[in-house]
């Protein structure tokens, strides 16, 4: 793009060159008429990505200058393509009056559309959040602020290592990613597309300070108790600004700003939300997960927040018991449909409220919101009726918006067009001033009728009519072979193939009145619709709240509705160290199973919490894990749970390790990945976490396997005692329990007949007598020939083996948890006692009484 000499160029292309100046980054929309055009790189680059045509536009310079541009009607159909992309745009509107400039008409850019700052309608993801995020790191750790322009949610967490701050990138699937110019570990950012790299100053802490209290209108920010979370402030205050630089207006449906503690969640690493399949299946897809069984949301802002809930379970029994109070208040007072009847009609209020914050509501958003504030009575009501207080809990968050209400009836049309550009949004009544101005324009169509027929009976020309049209306006049209006849007063105004149109002073002193008042009225309309802005944004933040009373409503309804349909009952909660389940389910399998599915029980407290699990391939055994992980994360979420009882103890991670997959971008096979999961989960696990293994040390040699399989599996059972589930086909640890205390063995039954097998998928007590793999390498179709090789191998390797190496294998000795050497014998080696002076000795012998105490404790 020339930038060599501006002045070169013509003044509009001059203009053009300015205003990309201060937009180098971003694809500029520059408004000419009705195209939003482009020009130079970005006319390049635009035509490959959205298919449009490359042209050219005369010369400036003395060059040609590449064009393509996209009608400004359709515009929303393109921009959804680039932002899908990656893409930021500029969108630069005339803002001058074109009767009263001087050269180029006033432009200047009202609004950067990137992917992370969108709450246009066509652009979003209906169901799904979209995010903006900002990531700081200093000397205490890492910190993430998130912000939803569609909502306003302002959120920020802080965490003190790479793994946490690793789940919660996953966790939050941010469109853009904000980070400082000198953040010094890009690979934690990598698998994320929408980088930003910022300026170091728009994360300082000052600076930060005081454009998130200028924003709240505070003196400070304790009241929303994030004060004293500085890294987590400075990731905020970045995210903040760039904000407000791509929106160019008064972002006032951010007003507060939270603090996630990650002690009042249950923290999902990055394998266990991927395994778990909670929102999306390892294909990439959506069906056959969690949130596909449970979704059933009439609002798609409820939607949205179940899939939070989701990823988010949290720990506070009281807001978990507040959740099943009205769950159970809907079945019982049996109001679920007639609720969701009602909501259904709320809509997605939380965006409609945002695009009021940012005065880009369309007419039918005003309509939408006048539906929802509709349905606001006959829900209170709904609620009040019960005698759960619970429910009336939820009645008092919801204000009554009565006056609001009766504004939109009387301001806005029924129906009204897509735009306000378009004119007839305003009713009719609502402006007295409004109404004169339409009764001129649409009195037209009588006096036109009156003027033809006056016309008529003064010429004789039976083919004179009276038409009009945009370009050319009001005119009187006769034949051609009638318009010889034509009065001398008569001005030629356009000529046709069969037709001659003309004027008359009467006709263009009307269509002078007339386009005056279609003028006036719709400047009329224009303002008085940005007067409703002014009159509704007082009351944003009340609305902000019911909307989000609403989507908490619809989601426990929702829940409500499950727990019917499914069959879900109520779990209780427990302060003990206790996993109780009766005849659990997989809630998804059950849904997408052709026969009945089989429920098993579960037991895991203090003196039963680590089980080894075995039976054959495909005999149930990662479902069973994975329904024990999903039942406690839906008791955790407030949700009824497909089991007929379940007790359950404090939760405060949940970890998984099933399944075998590599990461060959990273460099990584499948045994390097199981054992970093692996890693992540002996480092970080505690005795109240709920931990499920399958299958570890499969991916390396039979030794090295079994040895890494025994060492973790006495780890977890005796350092550090966590709830786990421990599958494996290694036959050796079933061992376990004779050794430690705390240890049981369950297994999947099978029954084999005939080289054939049967999966009874019922859990039982004890052990997996064998483990049926050459009869399940028979239901994959391996060839019958390489079969009975194998059981020939198998014969012989069984009758080679001697009594010596099945004792070895059938009592394993104790594993020593400490590997590392130990400080005192360390410092015992080192010390030559004839080289001590008495005193000497005496401070050596308190430093090893020292030592040994640290490590008897």
């Amino acid at each position: 793009m020339p930038q060599d000499d501006v002045s070169q160029h013509t003044p509009m292309m001059q203009q053009y060159l300015r205003i990309k100046a201060e937009n180098p980054d971003v694809l500029l929309f520059y408004r000419m008429g009705d195209f939003y055009e482009l020009f130079y790189d970005d006319a390049k680059k635009a035509s490959k990505l959205i298919d449009i045509s490359l042209t050219k536009r005369g010369q400036s310079a003395g060059q040609p200058i590449p064009m393509a541009g996209v009608p400004y009607h359709a515009v929303e159909g393109y921009l959804a393509k680039l932002v899908k992309l990656g893409e930021s745009v500029a969108i630069c509107e005339q803002i001058g009056d074109p009767a009263a400039s001087k050269g180029p008409v006033e432009r200047k850019v009202v609004r950067i559309v990137t992917p992370g700052t969108l709450s246009d309608e066509a652009l979003l993801p209906e169901r799904q959040d979209n995010l903006i995020g900002a990531i700081f790191a200093n000397k205490t750790g890492y910190a993430i602020a998130t912000l939803d322009m569609a909502s306003g949610r302002f959120q920020i967490s802080e965490h003190s290592d790479k793994a946490a701050v690793k789940s919660e990138l996953q966790r939050l699937n941010v469109a853009e990613l904000l980070y400082p110019e000198t953040f010094d570990d890009m690979a934690l950012l990598e698998p994320y597309s929408g980088l930003r790299r910022r300026a170091e100053w728009e994360f300082d802490y000052q600076t930060a300070i005081d454009r998130l209290t200028r924003q709240f209108g505070t003196q400070d920010l304790s009241a929303f108790g994030v004060h004293e979370a500085k890294c987590g402030l400075c990731a905020a205050g970045c995210l903040l600004h760039y904000a407000q630089e791509t929106q160019r207006t008064a972002l006032l449906h951010i007003q507060s700003i939270s603090l996630l503690k990650s002690s009042d969640y249950i923290e999902l690493d990055v394998a266990t939300r991927r395994n778990l399949e909670l929102t999306q299946n390892l294909s990439g897809g959506t069906d056959y997960t969690l949130a596909w069984v449970l979704d059933r949301c009439i609002t798609p802002m409820g939607s949205r927040l179940l899939k939070r809930w989701i990823h988010h379970p949290i720990r506070q029994r009281e807001r978990l018991l507040a959740r099943q109070q009205v769950i159970k208040a809907l079945i019982n007072d049996d109001i679920i449909a007639p609720l969701q009847s009602l909501l259904r009609e709320v809509g997605d209020m939380e965006r409609i409220l945002a695009r009021l914050a940012l005065r880009s509501a369309r007419p039918r958003d005003f309509t939408r919101l006048r539906s929802a504030l509709a349905q606001l009575p006959d829900i209170k009501q709904m609620l009040n009726a019960s005698q759960t207080a619970a429910l009336s809990a939820i009645s008092q968050q919801i204000d009554d918006f009565t006056a609001l209400y009766d504004l939109l009836v009387r301001a806005i049309v029924e129906v009204p067009p897509l735009l306000i550009r378009d004119g007839g949004v305003i009713a009719e009544g609502y402006n007295a001033e409004l109404d004169e101005w339409r009764a001129l324009s649409a009195g037209a169509t009588q006096f036109l009728q009156d003027l033809e027929a006056r016309e008529r009976e003064a010429t004789g020309l039976d083919s004179l009519k009276i038409g009009y049209n945009a370009v050319h306006g009001y005119f009187i049209q006769l034949s051609r072979g009638q318009a010889q006849r034509a009065p001398i007063h008569y001005v030629r105004r356009q000529t046709l193939k069969n037709a001659e149109r003309y004027i008359i002073p009467e006709l263009k002193t009307y269509e002078d009145k007339v386009l005056k008042a279609k003028g006036a009225s719709l400047a009329l309309e224009k303002q008085l619709y940005d007067e409703l802005f002014d009159v509704l944004l007082p009351h944003l933040g009340a609305l902000q709240q019911c909307a989000a009373t609403l989507a908490r409503l619809d989601v426990l309804a929702n829940l409500a509705e499950r727990a019917q349909a499914l069959d879900y009952r109520v779990p209780h909660f427990s302060d003990q160290r206790i996993v109780h389940i009766e005849q659990g389910r997989h809630p998804v399998v059950e849904q997408v199973m052709s026969g009945p599915f089989i429920a098993n029980p579960l037991v895991l407290d203090e003196s039963r919490h680590f089980l080894i699990v075995t039976g054959p391939n495909m005999g149930g055994k990662s479902t069973y894990m994975r329904q024990t992980a999903l039942i406690v994360l839906l008791a955790h979420i407030g949700s009824f749970v497909p089991a007929t009882r379940a007790v359950i103890g404090p939760i405060d991670r949940i970890f998984t390790r099933i399944g075998a997959s590599d990461d060959l971008a990273s460099g990584r096979s499948t045994f390097m990945v199981e054992m970093s999961e692996m890693a992540t989960i002996l480092h970080q696990a505690s005795k109240h976490s709920l931990v499920l293994i399958d299958e570890i040390g499969r991916g390396t040699s039979t030794y090295d396997g079994l040895a890494l399989a025994w060492a973790s599996a006495q780890w977890l059972a005796q350092k550090v005692r966590s709830l786990t589930l421990f599958a494996t086909h290694y036959f050796e640890l079933t061992v376990l329990p004779e050794q430690f205390k705390g240890v049981f063995n369950v297994h999947l039954d099978a029954l084999e007949h005939d080289n054939t097998i049967a999966f009874m998928h019922s859990v039982q007590e004890g052990a997996a007598s064998k483990s049926y793999g050459l009869a399940v390498a028979a239901l994959a179709g391996v060839p019958k020939a390489v079969l009975t090789l194998a059981r020939q191998k198998l014969a012989s390797l069984e009758a080679n083996s001697t009594a010596a190496e099945e004792s070895q294998h059938a009592v394993q000795p104790l594993l020593p948890l400490e590997s590392a050497p130990s400080p005192l014998l360390a410092q015992l080696n080192a010390l030559d006692p004839d080289e001590l002076s008495p005193k000497q000795a005496l401070s050596v012998l308190y430093q090893l009484k020292a030592l040994a105490c640290e490590h008897n404790q």
